[in-house]
């Protein structure tokens, strides 16, 4: 890291040789992900829904730094068919250095992904067990290839409502949006586990961006009318991306988690980040383990640690 005692990306070194899969990659922090990496020399996969977005997004980073290698890699988190075909795109790649999980939905109205779960936890959890689970295999096949999962600020005081999963009896946006982000957390946690008894050669990280000023939040109702004022407080989508770079580039702690230092913990530079004590609980990450697999009817194959 930096001599400023944290990390941004001036300190990502050349990437050039290594593929990168960015998911959401199109707008916000996953855009600037993809944007660094590529500036870095790296081959990016922009792991996307919709192709003029993705096409839009390559435009502009080739704008910015020409002769980039960019693809876009289709890619519904909210469909696990769009997930399966993903991965087997993604698994043709020489090598693949590591995953980036930065996509994901926040405070929607209730909705369901195609298999029919709520939303946030059917994206922003299950479609990321299920990615990861599919290139754990092709990831081990690159020394020092890394899985990054995205949680939030928001897992510190959520929990999950283990008999209402998919919402069919109640649903508070946030409360779930929590939930969901408490999942990635314990997901992260029990995988590195799981990697290190199986001494895989994967490395799993988890990070969170702050709170970044992003479309992500464009759900948040009245946050939204005072944004230009809440704004000066958030961190921006380019800081935002510093978390996942230094977890994708930098040397890390095994199962570490990092985000933001400055301003409690939610804008500056990047470094080690405060989980809440029952993201570490490995109980709850067993259960959501085994749950996981259960609702996506895919299993990573690594046994309990």
């Amino acid at each position: 890291m930096s001599k400023t005692k944290g990390f941004t990306e001036a300190n990502v070194p050349n990437q050039t040789g290594k593929t990168f899969i960015v998911t959401g990659a199109n707008t916000g922090v996953g855009f600037e992900i993809a944007r660094v990496l590529a500036a870095r020399g790296g081959r990016v996969l922009l792991g996307c829904r919709e192709q003029a977005r993705a096409q839009d997004a390559i435009g502009r980073i080739k704008q910015i730094t020409p002769n980039t290698d960019l693809v876009w890699l289709p890619l519904d988190l909210g469909d696990l068919d769009s997930v399966r075909t993903a991965a087997e795109i993604a698994a043709k790649e020489p090598r693949i250095d590591a995953l980036i999980n930065n996509a994901g939905v926040m405070n929607p109205p209730l909705t369901r992904t195609k298999q029919g779960f709520e939303s946030q936890f059917g994206i922003n959890h299950l479609g990321v067990f299920a990615l990861t689970s599919l290139l754990l295999s092709k990831l081990a096949e690159t020394p020092g290839a890394r899985v990054v999962v995205t949680s939030s600020v928001a897992h510190l005081k959520a929990k999950i409502d283990w008999d209402d999963l998919n919402a069919d009896k109640s649903y508070v946006k946030n409360e779930r949006y929590g939930a969901s982000k408490l999942a990635n957390a314990l997901f992260f946690f029990e995988l590195d586990r799981r990697l290190r008894a199986a001494k895989s050669p994967v490395t799993a990280i988890g990070v969170h961006p702050g709170i970044a000023s992003t479309s992500l939040g464009r759900h948040m109702g009245i946050v939204q009318v005072v944004g230009p004022i809440v704004g000066l407080l958030l961190n921006s989508a380019d800081k935002g991306a510093w978390p996942a770079l230094l977890a994708a580039t930098d040397k890390v702690k095994p199962g570490g988690y990092y985000g933001p230092t400055g301003f409690g913990g939610i804008r500056g530079v990047a470094g080690e980040a405060k989980r809440a004590s029952h993201a570490e609980d490995p109980a709850l990450a067993k259960r959501l383990w085994d749950v996981s697999i259960a609702m996506t009817g895919i299993d990573p194959s690594l046994p309990a640690a």
